[in-house]
């Protein structure tokens, strides 16, 4: 009997997956802290280690994993990386005690993408599928040059017709993206499925070549900035991570990065970052959107320091850190904003609702700036009458663009803006009200929504 294990990893919307007979196991699209493989393989043994495809939303833990265990590190042929592994091409098939995997050339998410067919005595019970068929959707196509991303989406539409006609209805599809992963072209659906079910359900399955290709390329919408950096690390493979907690600092020493301009990101929730912060500090509330959300933010590089409740916060923002290649901290902090504040002064700003601003904004006029960081696609879907669109990874170094008056601060949710408000109030000399609500809640407000592309 075979066994399929899922390990999620829902700050970044991806999933990697142990197979195991129970004497040994593969392993498919691990993410870089591997202690959390090991744990769920136990005393089995891992033969072979497989990527999917050379990813750009995370750095492996392929390539150490492989080392530590002394398995067989399996990728398609044509990737060309710096370091020896084991080459697979379409068609071939490897063996680990009861199981048989088959690679399926399956491009479109990237030019060399593999599916792997999971198969106990020749017959297919599970196909591994990256960023090719999701739950309903396909991987997105644009992320390797958008110069050909028509080409790699017509050859997404073919690939997941092409596991669609050669697998049985009952194989069960186990995607890496989708989860809420921005490696997803489209909305997916549910949390599992089977071949027979992405017939009945999947837009690459169910529409026509032209149709598939113009509603993907359609609904692509920015991603995260750290991406960029994600393939080229891949390629050279990555190191296992250090989760180790990283050197405390004293608030002389933090204070100092501070009014260097270094980032000194405070972990807290949001609503007590607001309530009380150390001057000068971010806030990136530690929740599943952190690691994605701080790395689209912060400028590659920056050297970062964290500021947590306790050490164990520190950790696990580490954790979170590490999964995107952001391995360097330069230290950390869990002392209290009193301790951190000069003076013993925090600083603080003002939580609202769009109620809130619907009250206020009629009666006070020019004297509110309504401050939008959401991203560019979901302005256009429907935006405040008169609002000012920056994005929050673009708000740092746009400063100078917020219109003049109290700057009330929103997104989608509430995260993105605590991320936004907290660079306004670290810019200094303003005054900054932070939206933390639902975007939904304005329905049930007077407050006018336009729809387009508006001024940004």
């Amino acid at each position: 009997m075979v066994d399929v294990h899922v390990i999620e990893t829902p700050g970044l919307g991806d999933r990697s997956y142990v197979a195991t007979d129970g004497d040994v196991a593969v392993v498919v699209d691990p993410q870089r802290d591997v202690d959390r493989v090991l744990d769920v393989v136990g005393d089995a043994r891992i033969t072979h280690v497989f990527e999917t495809h050379v990813h750009n939303d995370y750095v492996t833990g392929g390539f150490a994993l492989a080392r530590r265990t002394g398995a067989a590190y399996v990728l398609n042929a044509d990737d060309e990386v710096a370091f020896e592994r084991t080459p697979i091409r379409d068609g071939e098939t490897v063996t680990s005690g009861s199981m048989a995997i088959t690679a399926v050339s399956t491009p479109g998410h990237t030019p060399t993408h593999l599916s792997y067919v999971l198969s106990v005595d020749d017959h297919p019970i599970a196909v591994f599928t990256g960023g090719s068929m999701l739950f309903g959707a396909v991987g997105r196509t644009d992320l390797i040059d958008p110069a050909i991303a028509e080409e790699l989406t017509r050859q997404q539409f073919r690939s997941a017709r092409r596991l669609a006609a050669s697998l049985p209805d009952d194989t069960e599809v186990f995607p890496t993206h989708g989860f809420g992963s921005f490696c997803s072209a489209t909305e997916t659906k549910g949390d599992a499925s089977t071949i027979g079910k992405e017939k009945q359900q999947n837009n690459a399955l169910t529409s026509d070549e032209d149709d598939f290709v113009d509603e993907l390329l359609s609904g692509l919408t920015a991603y995260p900035r750290y991406y960029a950096h994600m393939g080229p690390l891949n390629l050279e493979g990555p190191s296992g991570p250090d989760l180790s907690l990283p050197a405390l600092v004293d608030p002389v020493v933090l204070r100092a990065r501070i009014d260097a301009g270094e980032w000194v990101v405070d972990l807290r929730a949001r609503r007590a970052f607001a309530a009380g912060h150390a001057p000068g500090t971010i806030s990136v509330e530690l929740a599943d959107p952190f690691a994605t959300h701080l790395g689209w933010a912060i400028p590659w590089g920056t050297p970062l320091t964290l500021v947590g409740d306790d050490e164990d916060q520190v950790l696990e923002a580490r954790r979170h850190l590490v999964r995107i290649g952001i391995d360097q901290l330069a230290g950390a902090s869990v002392d209290a904003p009193e301790v951190l504040s000069p003076d013993g002064r925090p600083a603080s700003y003002r939580r609202a609702t769009f109620a809130d601003l619907a009250d206020e904004l009629p009666r006070r006029g020019d004297d509110i700036a309504v401050l939008d960081v959401r991203r560019p696609d979901e302005w256009t879907d429907g935006h405040i009458a008169g609002a000012t669109l920056i994005p929050f990874w673009e708000l740092e170094h746009r400063m100078d663009e917020v219109p003049a008056g109290e700057v009330w601060v929103h997104c989608q949710s509430g995260y993105r803006a605590s991320i936004g408000a907290s660079l306004v109030d670290r810019a200094g000399g303003r005054t900054v009200v932070h939206i933390d609500d639902e975007w939904d809640a304005v329905a049930d407000t007077d407050l006018p929504v336009d729809r387009g592309h508006g001024h940004d």
